[in-house]
C-alpha cells in the first residue's frame, strides 16, 4: 500500500512538473499592452529600416527622449523630442510565444505611412526587455509599406526598388510580389 501511494504521489508530481517550467516563462501582459510595449521594447533591436542610428547605452524609447503623444489598450503614437520623428505601433496579435506589432512611421499630414511592419516582439524573462523581429506573418490590418530613404539605392534582395522603372516600390503584398502605389 505504502509503495503505491509513494508511486501515485509520484505521477502528480511529475504531470505538474511542466506547469512549473511554463510559469518561469515570461509572462505578457493581457491589457494596457501597446504601453507596455513602449516601456519595455528594446529599440535597438530593431531592423535598420525602422530604426537605423544606435546610440550607446541607450534602448527604449524613453532612453532616446521619446514620449507618448496618445495611448490606449492596443495602439500608441510615440514622437521624438522635436517632433523629428513619429511611430504608431497597433497591437495586432498576443500569444504566449510574442506580442505581434504594425510598427509604422505615418506620413505627413495625416498621409499613408511612409514605412509599415509586422513585428514579432519576445522576451526571454519577466525582466528582460522586448526584442523586435520582422515577422513573416501577414495582417490584413498592417500590409508592409517600404520606401527607401535615398532613393538611388535599389536592391535584389530587398525588392525596394522595381528594376525596369528604378522607381520605389511602396507595398509589397507578399514575400513575392510587389506593387507600386501612385
Amino acid at each position: 500500500m505504502k509503495m503505491k501511494t509513494k508511486a501515485v504521489l509520484a505521477i502528480v508530481a511529475l504531470s505538474y512538473a511542466p506547469l512549473g517550467v511554463a510559469g518561469n516563462k515570461a509572462e505578457y501582459p493581457n491589457v494596457k499592452v501597446a504601453e507596455f510595449v513602449i516601456e519595455k521594447l528594446d529599440v535597438t533591436s530593431l531592423p535598420s529600416t525602422l530604426w537605423p542610428k544606435k546610440e550607446k547605452g541607450k534602448k527604449t524609447f524613453a532612453d532616446y527622449g521619446f514620449t507618448v503623444q496618445t495611448v490606449d489598450e492596443t495602439e500608441a503614437v510615440i514622437e521624438a523630442a522635436g517632433g523629428v520623428k513619429r511611430l504608431a505601433i497597433r497591437v495586432l496579435d498576443q500569444k504566449s510565444s510574442g506580442i505581434y506589432v504594425c510598427f509604422a512611421e505615418p506620413g505627413e499630414s495625416g498621409g499613408p505611412a511612409k514605412t509599415q511592419s509586422v513585428l514579432v516582439l519576445k522576451r526571454n524573462d519577466p525582466s528582460a526587455l522586448l526584442k523586435g523581429h520582422e515577422s513573416f506573418r501577414e495582417f490584413a490590418a498592417c500590409p508592409v509599406i517600404v520606401v527607401p530613404t535615398d532613393q538611388r539605392i535599389c536592391s535584389w534582395a530587398t525588392l525596394m526598388c522595381d528594376l525596369s522603372t528604378s522607381l520605389p516600390i511602396a507595398r509589397m503584398n507578399s514575400v513575392h510580389s510587389a506593387t507600386r502605389d501612385f
